[in-house]
């Protein structure tokens, strides 16, 4: 494979290479078709944006539906994962008591879940540079499938952990995969908002997984299965039907990849993925050709190009952000019901798990909220970030101290409302930054190095946080929940850094050239 990263001759970069065609694509804005005879587009006039906004709506209703179902689902994996920990506990046929999991168990394969999801992160979301990438997200659907399905025939711990970590092998690049993917088609003043759509797909996953682990509960001991084991069936047959249909359904890249893979697998893989009929006509593909400002070409590039975006300084406090973000939002995820049932040890399992449900309402919520005006207000992009974690903060802290059950429970609603917009924006800022300075190669290396590196925040919480420690259990997890504060203010630290260092590097001036309205 690497010798498809490797297709720009030794002295040209990727950045050289997407200078020029930026050049080209601005001298396209006046005249799209390339022919100086063609009309000119005025991107400012009210006519041109009134078009741009029924394009866009055109896309969406094309792109966001699959990429929603596709992050439902496999979000859903491991939502359901972390509910049966606690189904059917009252009759002992929880995934935990069946299978003598002991907290370290638990602890260790959703540690090992996010290593093999950091590790192949990078190289599965590079595939995706050269590839078609509707087909590259249903390999990766599809293989989340098989891989859930045989959580059913689960014996013992050691297996719990083996496919935990191969889960998590075989969903890396889904996250990054799919902003990628949207900044093919979207220009950075439109982008958050279309993240936070299908990124509604989570929480609505998470709500939802708790009614699914309610019903399942009551399919417990049918054909001789307990209810996590079809639970685990069902999802996997349902999860790799939609990923055969998902090359069908999603439309390929508006550029075409530049060359044709030299690597024998990838070009076996290109001949499986299905033609489609373009999805904009050619009058449509002009105006969104020139709206995108020549941002975000398939420029081939090498690994001096790679090595560059790894050396960005700006790359680093976004992956601080996502960290405090995800690890959160992953605890939340996991042991969600856990930390419920320490509120309150008389709540039912069923109980717990409808409980979790409005937590996920507010985090969407949260995202329908801010994810528009981070679009609006591009500029303030840290400060939409920074106020939604003070606000998972002030919920953490009630959660913890507050007297009363339903006081606590109040504050992990406030939890959820923070949390919904904060991944969004960070992915967002990614794509903003790297995108123009790096190309392709930034746009996906990029996302996927918040998104990888950034959920070592779900191994801490998961193998450091929230179980495997006595004292804290005792404490309700006030321990735990003090040191996600501490990881959010760091957050909040690396936020104010990043627009600062934004400042300093003079990326704001350059970007003001290049402003266009957008849409509220």
């Amino acid at each position: 494979m690497l010798e498809d990263m490797k297709q720009a001759p030794a002295a040209t970069t990727a950045v050289e290479q997407l200078d020029r065609k930026t050049s080209t694509e601005s001298s396209a804005l006046s005249h799209p078709q390339g022919d100086p005879s063609a009309p000119e587009i005025d991107l400012d006039s009210p006519e041109t944006q009134a078009r741009l906004d029924a394009l866009y709506r055109k896309l969406d209703l094309r792109i966001i539906p699959p990429l929603w179902v596709l992050y439902f689902l496999t979000s859903l994996g491991s939502a359901s994962y972390g509910q049966t920990l606690t189904m059917n506990t009252e009759t002992h046929d929880s995934l935990r008591q069946q299978l003598n999991l002991t907290a370290h168990d638990t602890s260790t394969a959703s540690a090992l879940y996010y290593v093999g999801y950091i590790i192949f992160d990078v190289p599965v979301n590079l595939v995706m540079t050269r590839v078609a990438p509707q087909a590259w997200l249903s390999r990766i659907v599809i293989s989340v499938g098989i891989v859930y399905a045989c959580y059913a025939a689960l014996s013992n711990a050691g297996g719990v952990i083996a496919i935990r970590l191969i889960s998590g092998i075989c969903g890396a690049g889904t996250w990054p995969g799919m902003a990628y993917y949207i900044s093919l088609w979207y220009p950075v003043h439109r982008t958050a908002r279309r993240i936070g759509y299908y990124f509604t797909a989570a929480q609505v996953s998470a709500a939802v997984a708790g009614l699914i682990a309610a019903g399942f509960q009551k399919m417990n001991g049918d054909r001789g299965l307990t209810g996590w084991q079809w639970l685990f069936l069902i999802y996997g047959v349902v999860t790799v039907a939609f990923g055969v249909a998902l090359s069908w359904w999603l439309p390929d890249r508006p550029v075409a990849v530049v060359g044709k893979p030299q690597n024998k697998i990838l070009r076996f893989f290109e001949n499986l993925v299905p033609t489609q009929a373009p999805i904009l006509t050619p009058e449509e593909q002009a105006l969104h050709m020139a709206d995108m400002q020549g941002r975000y070409l398939n420029v081939a590039w090498g690994l001096s190009d790679l090595l560059r975006v790894f050396c960005d300084v700006r790359i680093w406090p976004l992956i601080m952000m996502y960290f405090g973000a995800v690890g959160t939002g992953y605890g939340l995820v996991v042991f969600g019901t856990t930390i419920l049932r320490s509120i309150d040890s008389s709540w039912s399992s069923i109980t717990l798990s409808l409980l979790m449900a409005p937590v996920w309402i507010c985090d969407l919520i949260g995202i329908l909220l801010v994810t528009p005006f981070s679009d609006k207000f591009r500029r303030f992009r840290g400060t939409a970030f920074s106020a939604s974690t003070v606000v998972i903060i002030v919920g953490i802290v009630v959660m913890t101290y507050a007297p009363g059950q339903w006081s606590r429970y109040g504050g992990m609603l406030i939890t959820g409302f923070g949390l919904g917009p904060t991944v969004p924006i960070t992915m967002t800022w990614a794509a903003e930054i790297f995108g123009p300075r790096h190309g392709d190669v930034g746009n996906a290396a990029s996302a996927a190095l918040v998104s990888g590196l950034g959920n070592l925040g779900s191994v801490t919480t998961t193998y450091a946080l929230y179980s495997g420690w006595p004292a804290d259990v005792a404490r309700g997890f006030e321990y735990s929940n003090m040191v996600l504060v501490a990881i959010l203010g760091f957050s909040i630290i690396s936020a104010g850094a990043m627009a600062l260092m934004r400042r300093v590097l003079g990326d704001l001036k350059k970007e003001q050239k290049n402003v266009v309205s957008a849409e509220f």
